[in-house]
């Protein structure tokens, strides 16, 4: 009894390489569990309990850090990337705070310090703000991401490649 050498012929040998050990390129299309932190360790979203993420490379789908870490990566490879925030979410923007009359909102609306809320625009897109500040007569609204301003960590696991 032995193995048939005619079961793996050089080309299906080949084949298989190529499908479990092909690096993420431009254009792919992956899907990545990951794992993203602040700087001080603490989580602040994983995919773990959920299905993996997937974007395609070189589209602008996720932030640039996290784009170039995929980049290169084989099929079941995990890395772990510091990326700072130039190439994150960027640096805190003070012209994306703004200060209005609590009149231009909806009457019915009784926002709390820490509340996203979602403006539409004059040209009828809509931004995600948070609530910064409140007073009697007026309202602050911080329009920047969140994680504006920090570096993140990222456990990035490569799941597949299409």
């Amino acid at each position: 009894m032995g193995i048939r050498s005619s079961y793996y012929t050089i080309p299906k040998l080949l084949r298989l390489k190529e499908k479990f050990m092909a690096q993420a390129k431009q254009g792919d299309t992956v899907n990545v569990h990951y794992t993203g932190k602040l700087e001080d360790g603490k989580v602040f979203d994983s995919s773990r309990d959920r299905h993996p993420l997937q974007f395609t490379l070189g589209k602008g789908q996720v932030i640039t850090g996290f784009e170039q870490a995929v980049i290169g990566m084989n099929t079941g490879e995990s890395r772990t990337v510091n990326i700072p925030m130039e190439q994150a979410y960027g640096p805190r923007r003070s012209d994306m705070i703004v200060t209005m009359d609590r009149s231009q909102l909806p009457a019915d609306l009784n926002p709390r310090v820490g509340q996203r809320l979602e403006l539409t625009q004059m040209d009828d897109q809509t931004i995600l703000v948070t609530v910064i500040d409140i007073t009697e007569s007026r309202i602050t609204l911080d329009a920047n991401h969140p994680l504006a301003g920090k570096a993140l960590t990222f456990d990035i696991e490569l799941v597949g490649i299409r």
